[in-house]
């Protein structure tokens, strides 16, 4: 018996061609779901390269505000009239809201008016975000947001247990995991490029140090700088490379503090994929991941791993076997890590090779099948929830 397809309606302040984990998760679901013969709406905020009247009827577009500090990002504008009268003609039969900003919350409320069921997605630590700038007020004030925002869906999807378990402590309710994969024929070993590390002024024998993803302060990027630093000490025999991938508003005061790295910009698709094979070693410092897509994308293309022993990494990093990992919050375990991962040139290879074949067996036509039945499950639910403010 054939399965009936479902319309599914995607609510998101980020998309492809933006580059960021949450763009690039949504792109993967979107695509796997009309790949497997789901009606599947889009409604995003307009990017720069839009029409002005999109030609796609799946494609519904709405105003946007900058977001500061993140240029190419924003939030979308509150639609709930909009939304309404589109609703209204062509029921949907789920929703997934991805963000949780005013084009996020102008959803839920229309979806509350129609009585279609919502799952949302817990794609974004924000009240750690606030955290990491000092703004513990807000932090509260944030969680407290978003606990009501997402208590207020059938069904809240989260990447990893790690995450799971910390929202169930904070009483976030009706959570479920839905992983991530990896494209591990984009992200090969084979895209190795001697070119290119020629271009960074190492040869076969030396070591390419990589860093993927936003320069922004709560990504920790102070301990990256000191972790390199720790390794240019304790192995000063060797040439060592720091190479930065990403773009964002800590980018001019790193290109100040690290004046002999070399900055490479965002970068994706075959071009990403060339920088990450041909570096050897991969600092991950962050600690505000729901689950960090660059550990996968690094693991696949055959590097040795270094981070925090929580999201994605506690989930794929076996320490020791696969990569290394070093407990939250202690940047001392951190640079012992890394300096033990350098340490014997054989023990990195097999780590580096075990990574590869974790990974590869991490795709994601097995994640969309799961988050197909997720949504499938919730059609026809509808959480009795009161009146929802902030939002007009």
């Amino acid at each position: 018996m054939t399965t009936a397809s479902l319309h599914i309606t995607l609510i998101t302040e980020t998309f492809p061609p933006e580059i960021n984990g949450v763009a690039n998760t949504l792109g993967r679901l979107c695509e796997g779901l009309r790949a497997r013969g789901h009606q599947v709406e889009l409604v995003r905020p307009r990017q720069g390269a839009d029409q002005s009247r999109p030609s796609d009827d799946a494609l519904l577009l709405c105003r946007g505000w900058p977001l500061p500090g993140y240029p190419g990002l924003q939030w979308g504008q509150s639609s709930m009239h909009k939304l309404l009268r589109r609703w209204t003609r062509q029921r949907p039969d789920v929703l997934y809201i991805a963000t949780e900003g005013p084009l996020g919350l102008s959803a839920l409320r229309a979806a509350r008016r129609l009585g279609i069921s919502v799952v949302s997605g817990f794609h974004t630590n924000f009240q750690q975000y606030s955290n990491q700038y000092g703004l513990s007020l807000l932090s509260r004030m944030v969680t407290h947001y978003l606990r009501w925002f997402h208590n207020r869906s059938s069904l809240t999807l989260v990447p990893s247990a790690s995450q799971r378990l910390e929202l169930e402590r904070r009483h976030f309710e009706r959570l479920g995991m839905l992983s991530r994969g990896v494209d591990s024929q984009l992200f090969h070993p084979a895209k190795r490029d001697n070119a290119l590390r020629e271009s960074w002024a190492l040869n076969s024998g030396q070591t390419a140090v990589l860093y993927v993803g936003r320069l922004a302060h709560e990504k920790n990027l102070g301990l990256l700088k000191r972790c390199f630093e720790t390794l240019q000490a304790t192995y000063p025999q060797r040439q060592m490379k720091l190479i930065i991938v990403g773009d964002g508003p800590q980018r001019a005061m790193m290109e100040k503090d690290l004046p002999e790295a070399i900055f490479c910009g965002a970068l994706r698709g075959e071009e990403l994929a060339r920088h990450y094979a041909s570096g050897d070693v991969f600092l991950f410092p962050s600690l505000t991941e729901t689950f960090g897509n660059v550990v996968l994308e690094a693991m696949a293309s055959g590097l040795g791993v270094v981070a925090y022993d929580q999201a994605a990494a506690t989930q794929h990093i076996r320490h020791g076997y696969n990569g290394v990992l070093a407990m939250p919050g202690d940047e001392n375990a951190f640079c012992e890590a890394a300096n033990w991962l350098l340490e014997d040139a054989e023990s990195l290879r097999r780590m580096r090779l075990n990574a590869r074949q974790h990974a590869s067996r991490q795709g994601w036509p097995a994640i969309i099948e799961q988050f197909e039945n997720q949504l499938r499950g919730v059609c026809g639910e509808h959480t009795v929830m009161p009146s929802l403010p902030y939002a007009k």
